[in-house]
């Protein structure tokens, strides 16, 4: 997967606002003014961060070289997953949609009745 079908992907799940934040060099994907997508769009190598539950993070870390401990964020959450050449598309949207689906159940009953369809 690349940049933009990473970006394709996090909008079609419901919910999801991009934004900005951090300047022009961050990309980040939202569910109830939550973030559960990262992309900094200056790395060397297209990469992402999602987040996990950590016993989850550290399995993907010891079984695959292209995850590893996100880079500016807590390390314990947070996972670096290397997107160009390294997993087939549906392993990459599989690991996404549980970021997005570890922040949905996180968050409160009024917030996720305002969220669009």
């Amino acid at each position: 997967m690349n940049i933009e079908e990473v970006r394709e992907y996090c909008l079609s799940l419901p919910g999801t606002e991009e934004a900005m934040p951090y300047g022009n060099d961050w990309l980040v994907f939202r569910i109830g003014g939550k973030i559960y997508l990262h992309i900094w769009l200056e790395a060397p190598i297209p990469t992402i961060a999602v987040k996990l539950l950590p016993e989850r993070g550290e399995e993907l870390r010891e079984k695959f070289n292209a995850f590893s401990p996100a880079y500016h964020l807590n390390k314990k959450h947070w996972n670096d997953i290397f997107i160009e050449d390294t997993f087939p598309p549906e392993m990459i949207q599989g690991w996404i949609r549980e970021s997005y689906d570890l922040v949905k159940r996180k968050l409160p009953k009024s917030t996720l009745e305002h969220l669009a369809p």
